[in-house]
């Protein structure tokens, strides 16, 4: 019985699908498929279908007739274009598997990166790679990520160990970690799985990988992912897409790292390329504040090479899609890779000018760009703005990056469940973080505007900030937000 499709490759310079099947593939999907048949460096790996997801929740979180082997078709496909095989001692291939919904949900569904780490492969990656610290430093982030996405477990007891050991080394970044040290934290974390599961950390990968997709179909229903499509109008019937992808490593040291980036300003609509990166780091330590980035033109400096081809590639995908496009892209010693490519999200004030410029270099016409400024985008012309420093009789307290362009007053809430309450009792609140996770949703919605102590101008405070036409500042320099919840600041916005 010949069963539907629901696996497509990408990779070695072909895929399977095209960026027009958007609805089949999911957004991330399709991107990489075209992309990799634009010839452009995508790592090769493969996307399991929305139908795929659609059929997982119908048939009560059992998998489709036929989809796990095509799945694991793909798997040796991927195992055949980067020499490498999951599981394998000697020559370990890790896989990346993230959601991908046909319209964009930022931080709203489940992603696991470095799937295929156990006690034996992390050895053969240090091997390998000639660089035991490394190695050691990405199976402690995939217990992190899989035992709180996939496990259920609460990612805070992991971060309060690495506080710990960070305090013992005297280190102030993850990276000043040694090897030795991110080992003795390896052990605390299996032990912590151990004690909150009941259950040992997973060692066989291909049981990663089948945990892993059913995670990302989860998350689909999550609470996060629920009330996003609620306030956005997108349809429960659509489903997620997961993509599985070899992983390409921007924390191999400072010929490494990763950023996310825009073709144009997608706060002012200023044509220029605009991002911000990080050397030695994985992509989720740009988007979540972990640390402050820096801007991408500093991989001028740093990495010419790389950032040469950095700008060849967005020129190239801005000039096929005819649009704005928000990147990320992993550079491991000192070779560019791109992970994802979808239309960016911007601020109203930016719709207008992009589409205008658009038109004036000829890439749309006038009836297009129309199409491409939202009703409510326009309103955004009227929001209030702050005086200027030299009109204003007020004492800055704190500086930030101006990541959605305006003016917000309201009480101080530090949690998302606070600006709820305020809200339904018709009270303004300014949600304040050491940085927003997409847990805050609710919250973000409700509140006139953000303020981040940590993140920069890509992070998920300025990316919804922008989606949603609030004002945020990130990466505020005078502001602390204590562990504990509360807040240096006693200050009314």
């Amino acid at each position: 019985m010949r069963h539907k499709k629901y696996v497509y490759f990408f990779g070695d310079g072909q895929a399977e699908g095209t960026g027009t099947m958007r609805e089949l593939l999911g957004g991330k999907g399709s991107g990489l498929a075209e992309m990799t048949n634009l010839n452009i460096s995508v790592p090769a790996g493969f996307t399991i279908t929305t139908e795929a997801c659609v059929e997982y929740f119908h048939s009560k979180m059992r998998y489709p007739p036929g989809m796990w082997d095509q799945a694991l078709h793909g798997l040796r496909l991927v195992e055949k274009s980067m020499k490498a095989r999951l599981g394998d001692p000697d020559t370990p291939l890790l896989v990346s598997v993230r959601s991908g919904a046909r319209a964009s949900m930022p931080g709203m569904m489940d992603t696991v990166l470095n799937l295929g780490l156990n006690q034996h492969t992390v050895q053969g990656l240090a091997n390998k790679t000639g660089n035991q610290r490394f190695a050691v430093d990405g199976y402690r982030r995939f217990i992190t990520m899989f035992g709180s996405v996939v496990m259920g477990m609460n990612r805070e007891r992991f971060e309060h160990m690495l506080n710990a050991v960070k305090k013992e080394e005297g280190a102030k970044h993850d990276t000043d970690l040694s090897a030795e040290a991110l080992g003795r934290l390896v052990d605390l974390y299996l032990g912590l799985v151990k004690e909150e599961t009941g259950r040992e950390f997973p060692q066989d990968p291909f049981e990663q990988l089948r945990m892993a997709i059913n995670a990302v179909f989860e998350s689909w229903y999550g609470d996060r992912a629920v009330t996003y499509r609620r306030l956005y109008d997108i349809p429960d019937e659509w489903g997620t897409a997961v993509n599985v992808q070899s992983m390409v490593f921007g924390n191999m040291g400072n010929t490494s790292g990763t950023g996310v980036a825009f073709t144009r300003n997608p706060a002012t609509g200023a044509p220029t390329f605009f991002g911000e990166c990080l050397l030695n780091a994985q992509g989720e330590d740009v988007v979540a504040g972990i640390r402050t980035p820096l801007p991408v033109q500093s991989l001028k400096d740093t990495l010419p090479k790389a950032y040469q081809d950095l700008i060849k590639t967005q020129q190239t995908l801005e000039r096929h899609y005819r649009d704005m496009l928000d990147l990320e892209f992993t550079i491991q010693e000192g070779k560019l890779y791109m992970l994802q490519t979808r239309v960016g999200k911007r601020t109203g004030i930016a719709a207008v000018r992009i589409a205008v410029d658009m038109v004036r270099q000829g890439v749309i016409d006038r009836r297009e760009a129309v199409k491409r400024v939202a009703p409510e985008q326009l309103s955004q012309y009227l929001y209030p703005i702050f005086e200027s420093e030299i009109e204003s009789k007020h004492e800055s307290v704190g500086k930030g990056l101006p990541a959605g362009p305006g003016a917000a007053a309201g009480k101080v809430v530090l949690t998302a469940e606070r600006a709820v309450e305020l809200k339904e009792k018709g009270e303004r609140a300014v949600l304040v973080r050491h940085e927003t996770s997409p847990d805050d949703i609710h919250g973000m919605h409700a509140a006139e505007g953000f303020l981040t102590a940590k993140g920069g101008m890509t992070s998920h405070a300025a990316v919804v900030a922008r989606q949603m036409g609030k004002v945020c500042v990130a990466g505020c320099d005078g502001l602390e937000v204590l562990g504990n919840g509360k807040s240096s600041w006693a200050h009314r916005f």
